[in-house]
């Protein structure tokens, strides 16, 4: 007979671990089924451990910079190994972490494969054994993997994904980076930062093209006074990796064809859906390009069977998953839940400068002929930014003229993945213009510039 719970959940990732917390919570028997590490790639190959690496080289970024702040260290240096040792302890520890929250909240925990034998089945396969479960409900929560260049196939070596340029045997001396979605970026920063010479390539004509069209220019002079390079509207139309390095072929905005040497390359091209070989075509299992195709509460089109996260399709953001996951498990025990607002979520690029979001861009905002109320701060009219040398960036925000809807917030400087939260709640809370304009923000602090931005959009600015 198969183990028998009310909830599986099919991966342990932000999504999946989430959800079964939160079954658990209300009183369903939950288990979880991982194939590899709990917390899934977010907590060991990817949000976590990239910022453990990006906080290293932030502080080597200020350690060769000291004299900015009348400080003398030496010469500064660095140990790669050490490096890539601490970002995977981090890692570890919240992977451990995931282990003791399930422990806690009673939630059986099955390693090895899980593939769908019906809407209410799975088997578990690890080291030639095979166990059976079964359950009233199961949730998807398989994630996504790092799509590969089909005329360039990732070796590890020279040529990464993600996961390989998370534990670099060697610091590359000439990395070139294909993409500039947030993880290209990330990693273009990171080594950057680190000594390398970094070229971006982006086939759209502008870097971080997801963002507002503003923040993408900031940005990309940012990097360029950094001394990256970086072509848009280009493309890799060959990438031959060899003993050392990488030969890329590179088709210019212009057309022409040029040929560039690289000791490593990154692609980061966007992802897959993990959802082959669990099961979905058996069962009829509506997708979209290999995302699962979903109800606004996690539901497929088959009774019994959910999913929820980056493989039901974007934003594929960790906080996404987790806010499908709360509201996923308290669909299956009938709490009556609000469905994800997908407007509301945030997107942060943890680069230097980084880069927050909400909402609408303006050239979003602006179709249709809608009127709108624009107001843009810069970090170098806040005392704080200028105290913590920081003086580098803006806060833009994008209100509707007719009714003082908040419709969007854009921002790019240091910690405004740690600002953007306010525009968040604000936007949850349906506020205007007015209640942001009444709020009292603390001073000196980086928040003054939420409120100057909101003032500075209805001709109110104090500091500049």
């Amino acid at each position: 007979m198969p183990d028998t719970y009310d909830l599986i959940v099919l991966g342990s990732g932000p999504g999946g671990y989430v959800a079964a917390i939160r079954a658990s919570q209300l009183g369903l028997k939950t288990a979880i089924v991982e194939r590899e590490n709990l917390g899934g790639i977010c907590l060991n190959w990817g949000c976590i451990p990239t910022k453990a690496l990006l906080r290293t080289s932030e502080i080597y970024h200020y350690m060769t910079n000291a004299g900015a702040y009348g400080l003398s260290a030496g010469q500064p240096g660095f140990d790669l190994a050490a490096i890539v040792a601490r970002s995977r302890g981090v890692a570890g520890k919240l992977s451990g972490g995931v282990k003791g929250l399930m422990k806690k909240h009673k939630i059986a925990v099955h390693d090895g494969d899980g593939v769908l034998t019906g809407a209410t089945g799975l088997t578990v396969a690890k080291d030639g054994k095979t166990t059976q479960l079964a359950a009233k409900n199961i949730i998807l929560a398989t994630g996504a993997r790092a799509r590969d260049l089909p005329f360039a196939k990732t070796d590890g070596n020279r040529i990464w994904t993600y996961r390989h340029a998370m534990v670099p045997k060697e610091m590359p001396t000439n990395l070139l980076v294909i993409g500039s979605g947030a993880i290209g970026v990330e990693f273009a920063s990171f080594y950057s930062d680190m000594g390398a010479k970094v070229t971006i390539v982006e086939m759209l004509d502008r870097i971080l093209p997801v963002e507002d069209e503003e923040v993408s220019a900031f940005a990309h002079k940012a990097f360029a006074r950094q001394g990256m390079t970086i072509h848009v509207g280009a493309g890799v139309q060959s990438l031959e990796a060899g003993a050392t390095g990488v030969r890329a072929a590179i088709k210019m905005k212009d057309g022409k064809v040029e040929t560039a040497d690289f000791s490593h390359a990154i692609v980061a091209v966007g992802i897959v859906p993990n959802s082959e070989a669990i099961g979905l075509e058996a069962l009829g299992v509506k997708t979209n390009r290999g995302h699962i195709d979903t109800d606004p509460y996690g539901r497929t089109n088959v009774a019994g069977l959910w999913a929820i996260g980056d493989v039901t399709g974007p934003p594929w953001l960790a906080h996404k998953a987790m806010h499908e996951a709360v509201v996923t498990a308290e669909a299956i025990a009938e709490q009556n839940p609000h469905p994800l607002d997908k407007n509301n979520i945030p997107g942060c690029t943890y680069s230097r400068p980084q880069i927050a979001s909400v909402g609408m861009t303006e050239a979003k905002a602006g179709e249709g002929g809608r009127k709108l109320k624009v107001g843009k701060f810069p970090f170098a009219g806040n005392g704080k930014a200028i105290a913590l040398g920081e003086a580098e960036g803006f806060v833009k925000t994008i209100f509707d003229e007719a009714t003082g809807e908040l419709l969007g917030a854009h921002m790019i400087g240091a910690e405004v993945t740690e600002l953007i939260h306010a525009y968040v709640v604000g936007r949850t809370l349906e506020t205007t213009e007015a209640e942001l304009m009444e709020t009292t923000f603390p001073h000196p602090t980086l928040s003054e510039m939420l409120h100057e931005s909101v003032l500075e959009a209805y001709g109110r600015p104090l500091h500049i």
